[in-house]
Parts: structure tokens; C-alpha cells; sequence
């Protein structure tokens, strides 16, 4: 090990790097249930499917503003209060909808867990930014990223399971058990938030890993102080390559949030058993998880850092598969094969957006405020798609179906467009670097 490397930095580094990747899983176990859920719920309280949209669109108005919120808490007073205070009081809310009866108990409770949700992506990727060191962002990243991938893959699998026992123990639905079961896992992993993460090597007695070489790599301005206040916050808010990222990460989070959203219904729509939707719905995730490795090890082996390009690259890609959805899936595995094309495309730019991308362009301590940001002004895109899907859906189905996979392919589109000027802009960085 180098010098300032020592087998104390690897044993801590590998506490929160572990801690903090099972620990968004935590988030997802008590997000991610409604979503899958949705269609048992809506039969057994007696509500209209395209109704229960209201209640994911008001989630996902609060996780938005909870971004903004969050990113700069986190800063001013760092990320272990985000983590366990957000993964903390979702737990609370995730028990209330477990014994829910009522439409308006859904509507409330889930806005209050949305806002809380949104402390867990800034709080995890500032927990980690100072723990890595700049040859070796991109495959850690790559790696480390795929947690929200794991944790929709975790929530999928015992959602599943659950949904299968409805009847089988207190009378009870199935969905109120994997709200109760989730909820367990999840706190479960709070605790190990607790007990192994630290946000930098000082906190635990050991030297920086952040350098000067890092803090030079910045394409964009950013303060280096332990605090800020709003002033350097708004600096970073409206530079012109943050605004394009986030612009690029609404239609990332678009598209993913309407499949994670409504790719279980469709599909029981095309007459697949709900427990068994569930399970076809993963292929889309596990088809992510690997793309997210191999963006990974194309961003340091071939891309050599260049984010942006490698991103423009994979949008061709989406567009690819959103092409094979419309003209090959004709069966419910047709569909979920397509669908896994586009997770495969769409994650990569999705972990480099959220990820490795902020911290490039901002640095390790900054990394945090510029996550938020983007993915708060990207979380305007899953509350239009729930929106616009719900109302696509109501009356014909199977033509808001078609509708649909038109209008991501559309979007898909102006993704691989917005990367344009974000490669010119790095582009030009590299050569003053240079």
C-alpha cells in the first residue's frame, strides 16, 4: 500500500463503502413497495389505478424539493445526519402504510416519506467522496452506484414473496406484509449506517485522501471550505453545466421511474400473475446492475474520465432499445427483454449523472451539493411521467401502452442531445487543464 494509503484507510474505506451501499438499499426497501404494489392496493381499498399516480406524484414532488433541501444540509453539517435521519423517519412512515386504510392516509404519509427519501443519493455520495482518491473514481463509482439497483432488485424480490402470502397470516394482504417485512430489512441497515460510517479518513483519526491534484481537476468553481452558505450554494445551482445535467438527468430519471413505476402493471395487464410481474420486472434492473459495472470500466479503461462522451454513447444506445421495445415486444417476455436493453444503456449515464460526474466537475467535497442539485432538478422528471402515464393509460390500455413507449422514445432522444454541449464543455476544460 502507497504511503498515504495505509491498511487503516482500506479497513474504514471498506466500512462505508459497504455500510453506505446496503444502507441506500434501506432507502429503497422503504420507497420502492407502493410503486409494486400499487395495483393490489387500488383493488382491495376500492380506488381507480390511474388515482393511486396522485399519490406517487405527491412522493415525488417532496423527494424534488427534498434534493434541493437536502444537498445543502448535508454540506453545512454532512452527510451521516442525512443518512440516518432520513432512512430514520422512513422507516416510521413505511410502518404507517403497512396498517393504512385510507386514500388520503397514502397521499400524506407518502409526501412526508418522500421529503425524508431525498436525504439518502446526497448523504450517500457525499459519506463516500472523500474516502476515494482520483485514479480510481470511476470503477469504484461504477461499482458503488449499482446499490439503488440492488436495493430495487431486493424490494422486488420480497415484494414478490410477500405479495404470494396474502390470507396466510392474520388474514392479512400481502401487501401490508411487505410493507412490514421491508421495513425490518431496512432498519436492519440503519444500524449498520450507525456503527460503520464515517464521512472523511479525519473523523476516524487518519490523513486526507483528498488532494490538491484533486482539487485542481475542478472544471467548475466551487468553495473548498468545510461550510457554505446559500451564496456558494446558488454558485453551483445555476452554473450553466450543472443546469444541463440535470436537464439530461430529468430524462434519465423519466424513463427509469416510469418503468420502475409501471412496468409491474403493464405487464399483469398483459396477463401476467402480479407475484410473477414482479420477478419479469428485474430483468430491467439486473440488466442495469451490469451496465453500471461496465460503465464503470469503460469511464478509466476507454473514456479515460471523459464522462459526458461515454454518456453520449449509451444514449444512442437507449434510443436503440426503446426502438426493440416498439417493434419486438409483442409477449410480456418480449417486453421485459426489450426493457432490459434499456437498463443496460440507460444506468450507465444514470450512476455518471448522479455519481462520478458531480464530484469530477465539482470535487470531492463539493461532489454532494452538485448530486442534489442534479438530481433534484431530474426529479421533475418521474413526477411528469406519472402524471402524463396515468392519464395515457386511463380508458384504452393497450394503446396508452404504445403511447407510451412513443413518448420515451422521444425522450430518449433529447437525452443524447443535451450530452452534446455538456462533451464540447469538458472538452475545452481538459485542453486549459492540459
Amino acid at each position: 500500500m502507497s504511503a498515504d494509503f495505509t491498511r487503516e484507510h482500506w479497513e474504514w474505506r471498506i466500512r462505508v463503502l459497504v455500510s453506505t451501499y446496503l444502507g441506500y438499499g434501506g432507502f429503497y426497501l422503504t420507497r420502492k413497495v407502493f410503486s409494486i404494489c400499487k395495483t393490489p392496493i387500488a383493488e382491495e381499498l376500492g380506488w381507480e389505478l390511474g388515482r393511486t399516480a396522485h399519490i406517487w406524484t405527491a412522493f415525488l414532488v417532496a423527494y424534488m424539493l427534498g434534493q434541493f433541501i437536502s444537498s445543502y444540509a448535508g454540506r453545512r453539517w454532512g452527510p451521516r445526519l442525512l443518512l440516518l435521519g432520513g432512512l430514520g423517519i422512513s422507516l416510521l412512515c413505511n410502518l404507517i402504510f403497512g396498517f393504512a386504510n385510507s386514500y388520503y392516509t397514502f397521499l400524506v404519509f407518502m409526501a412526508f416519506n418522500g421529503f425524508v427519501q431525498a436525504a439518502g443519493w446526497p448523504g450517500c455520495v457525499g459519506a463516500i467522496s472523500e474516502w476515494l482518491r482520483v485514479k480510481e473514481r470511476g470503477r469504484i463509482f461504477g461499482i458503488w452506484t449499482t446499490n439503488y439497483i440492488v436495493g430495487s432488485v431486493m424490494v422486488k424480490t420480497l415484494t414478490g414473496m410477500f405479495l404470494g402470502m396474502t390470507g396466510l397470516y392474520l388474514g392479512l394482504a400481502g401487501w401490508r406484509w411487505a410493507f412490514f417485512g421491508c421495513t425490518a430489512l431496512a432498519f436492519l441497515l440503519w444500524w449498520l449506517l450507525y456503527f460503520w460510517q464515517r464521512t472523511r479518513p479525519e473523523d476516524v483519526g487518519l490523513t486526507p485522501l483528498v488532494t490538491e491534484e484533486e482539487t485542481e481537476r475542478q472544471t467548475i468553481h466551487a468553495s473548498k471550505e468545510d461550510q457554505v452558505g446559500m451564496k456558494d450554494y446558488l454558485i453551483l445551482a445555476l452554473n450553466p453545466l450543472v443546469l444541463t445535467m440535470g436537464g439530461a438527468y430529468f430524462c434519465v430519471k423519466f424513463l427509469r421511474y416510469a418503468l420502475d413505476s409501471w412496468l409491474p402493471s403493464f405487464l399483469i395487464i398483459q396477463g401476467l400473475d402480479p407475484s410473477l410481474s414482479s420477478y419479469y420486472s428485474m430483468g430491467f434492473d439486473i440488466a442495469g446492475l451490469a451496465g453500471s459495472v461496465a460503465t464503470g470500466y469503460m469511464l478509466d479503461k476507454w473514456f479515460k474520465g471523459n464522462w459526458a462522451a461515454l454518456c453520449l454513447v449509451l444514449s444512442l444506445g437507449v434510443i436503440g432499445g426503446y426502438l426493440a421495445v416498439m417493434y419486438l415486444g409483442a409477449s410480456p417476455i418480449a417486453i421485459a427483454l426489450c426493457f432490459s436493453i434499456v437498463g443496460f444503456m440507460l444506468y450507465g449515464p444514470d450512476i455518471l449523472l448522479s455519481g462520478a460526474g458531480p464530484v469530477e466537475i465539482a470535487g470531492a467535497r463539493n461532489g454532494m451539493v452538485v448530486a442534489g442539485i442534479v438530481n433534484g432538478l431530474g426529479s421533475i422528471g418521474p413526477i411528469v411521467q406519472e402524471e402524463v402515464i396515468g392519464r395515457l393509460v386511463r380508458g384504452d390500455v393497450q394503446q396508452g401502452m404504445a403511447n407510451t413507449n412513443r413518448l420515451a422514445l422521444g425522450i430518449s432522444v433529447l437525452l443524447m442531445l443535451l450530452f452534446i454541449p455538456m462533451v464540447i464543455r469538458l472538452q475545452i476544460a481538459r485542453r486549459k487543464r492540459s
